[in-house]
């Protein structure tokens, strides 16, 4: 039954794209892709957040304060036994394969995408595993997106646009903040964005969030109502914050990926791994119970005029009224956040940073203006530096500053607190990039050549084969001959470069027509030179496995049209400059979205 009306409907949206413009077929397939991705967060946000008020009340009423450990060993091995009987054996982690399938796989996400997230992280996160819903959010949308786009035959400039559209409704259902998802489909996922192309980006984001808000309870979203003036006498401090927030990313991202690399190393079976990790992650639960699941609940505790509430349930609930052990609680829990989130995603669960990098960034703010009012040094608004602290964190993580700014700005229910966003995110971001090259995310895509970066040529240029544009069909000549049998070549040909190898095909220099023009019109020097002779050795040489961009930068560091390529260590063709340019021209016509 439910077959025959995904198909009645698929009937009808293909009558629509009949009768309809290229660009207004976009802008309706915007408006359904937004709705589905958003349907998909309610039921993400819901699970997960019905779990966590399960625990909270079985904690509250019978005061089993082992159940907040418990359910997060159940929910790591029900992942991994999903993972392994349902899909096949292996799940796409994190929003850097976002990235890969618009560069590598010509926008193509698998269609199992479309629900294996929402499985998986829901039964991880929703369960207590202590790490963030909107990875798989995002990574759900784009899939959405990309499927939609592959039914109805789209091209690759479609496909991309409404992978965007998919991410954006995500972030925008997720937070309830249309202009925050639009921005982080841009800054984050998408290469190259025409002005034309926001509009159904902006469709999709704000579809999404209009039916996160009909549908959704308010308490499930993350929002704040209090938030105090902002005081422009208060600036230095929120420089301060900009720094600490920087170098606190940081840390996060060096100590995720070890953590996390640990985790791939070790010989174990799935289930084994999943539960070391687990039993590892009950006990930091169990002492820090705030690290259960996504964490929003303590970030409204926080930002709320009695944070003390945080310690409820804990074992240090019968000191909450301790100001400095409230501050020491609260900073041992922002530290060791990162470790409890890279052992739920390295053990085998599913989820992401992006909710961690807010509870962190929380936490920061809260430290850093509460401890410093403590000194009597000045009062700060601490509810002000709890909100902007995580700002600072998301943007030193994910490189999206502008994300990060209108993100909060859009979830503390308007502008007020913009100069102090900006301040802190885009020091975080300075500060972050110094000693991160690449935003956590794509660090590891980076390493393999994969990596999408805010430098557009570099961009397009990783999506670009070397093999391709080799010209293997040059002719040679061999250094004991004499410059008559290259005159002959190059009056036959259209050569204007020539290798010089011996019988093993090694390459021993190079001849361009330019160097030994006014030598062929010799006759007696064409006669009696050999090509030896005038072979000079070339400036670079480039070798199939090198990328396109540093294939570039040997053309520009050689200053030459031509650099012959080597594959196992003997002569195998030549690049043309001419050539490559070409090639990156008509890609990057290619991936620019209008």
């Amino acid at each position: 039954m439910f077959k025959k009306y995904i198909s009645k409907l698929e009937s009808i949206i293909a009558w629509w794209q009949s009768i309809l413009s290229e660009k207004q077929f976009i802008f309706l397939s915007s408006v359904l892709v937004g709705i589905s991705v958003a349907f998909a967060v309610i039921v993400l946000k819901s699970f997960a957040h019905w779990v966590f008020l399960f625990a909270t009340y079985i904690n509250g009423i019978l005061k089993l304060s082992f159940i907040n450990s418990v359910l997060p060993i159940a929910g790591l091995l029900l992942t991994v036994f999903v993972v392994k009987k349902v899909l096949r054996g292996s799940i796409e982690k994190g929003t850097s394969q976002i990235l890969y399938g618009v560069a590598k796989k010509a926008s193509i996400i698998p269609k199992k995408q479309m629900y294996a997230q929402i499985v998986t992280s829901s039964l991880t996160v929703g369960l207590g595993g202590s790490a963030g819903l909107e990875s798989p959010i995002v990574i759900t949308g784009a899939a959405f997106g990309s499927n939609y786009a592959q039914n109805y035959k789209l091209s690759y400039k479609d496909r991309t646009l409404l992978i965007g559209c998919g991410v954006a409704a995500g972030i925008a259902a997720a937070f309830n903040a249309p202009i925050a998802g639009v921005l982080f489909a841009i800054e984050v996922l998408l290469v190259d964005v025409s002005i034309s192309a926001f509009t159904p980006i902006m469709i999709a984001a704000a579809t999404g969030a209009l039916v996160s808000v009909i549908t959704l309870d308010e308490t499930i979203l993350l929002n704040f109502k209090q938030q105090q003036l902002f005081d422009y006498h208060k600036i230095p401090f929120y420089v301060l914050l900009g720094i600490v927030t920087g170098f606190i990313s940081v840390y996060y991202t060096r100590n995720f990926q070890r953590t996390e690399h640990f985790f791939a190393r070790l010989k174990l079976s799935p289930y084994k791994k999943a539960m070391f990790g687990a039993s590892i992650l009950a006990i930091l639960i169990f002492i820090f119970p705030t690290l259960f699941g996504e964490g929003y609940e303590s970030i409204k505790i926080l930002s709320e005029n009695n944070p003390g509430k945080i310690l409820d349930n804990t074992l240090f609930s019968d000191y909450k009224d301790k100001t400095w052990l409230l501050i020491i609680f609260v900073g041992l829990t922002m530290m060791v956040k990162v470790f409890a989130t890279a052992i739920t995603l390295g053990s085998g669960g599913n989820g992401g940073n992006f909710a961690p990098s807010l509870f962190v960034g929380s936490y920061v703010g809260f430290v850093f203006s509460k401890a410093i009012n403590l000194t009597g040094l000045t009062h700060l608004p601490v509810s002000n530096f709890t909100m902007v602290g995580m700002a600072g964190i998301l943007s030193g993580l994910f490189h999206a500053p502008l994300t990060a700014i209108f993100l909060i700005a859009e979830i503390t229910g308007g502008y007020s607190l913009m100069i102090p966003l900006m301040i802190v995110a885009s020091i975080s971001f300075a500060i972050s990039k110094r000693f991160e090259k690449h935003s956590m995310d794509v660090k590891d895509l980076a390493k393999k050549g994969h990596a999408f970066t805010s430098n557009k040529d570099t961009n397009v240029l990783s999506t670009l084969d070397t093999n391709s544009i080799i010209q293997t069909d040059y002719l040679t000549v061999s250094p004991d001959e004499n410059l008559e049998k290259l005159v002959d070549l190059i009056s036959h040909s259209n050569q204007v470069v020539f290798a010089v190898v011996d019988k093993e095909k090694h390459l021993l220099g190079i001849v361009h027509f330019n160097s030994i023009r006014e030598i062929i019109f010799n006759t007696y020097r064409v006669k009696y030179t050999l090509v030896k002779e005038i072979m000079i050795d070339p400036a670079e040489v480039i070798y199939p496995f090198n990328s396109m961009e540093t294939v570039m930068n040997k053309f520009e560091t050689s200053k030459v049209a031509f650099l012959p390529v080597i594959k196992d260590d003997k002569y195998y063709g030549f690049i043309s400059k001419s050539v490559a340019l070409e090639a990156y021209r008509t890609k990057l016509k290619s991936m620019t979205i209008e």
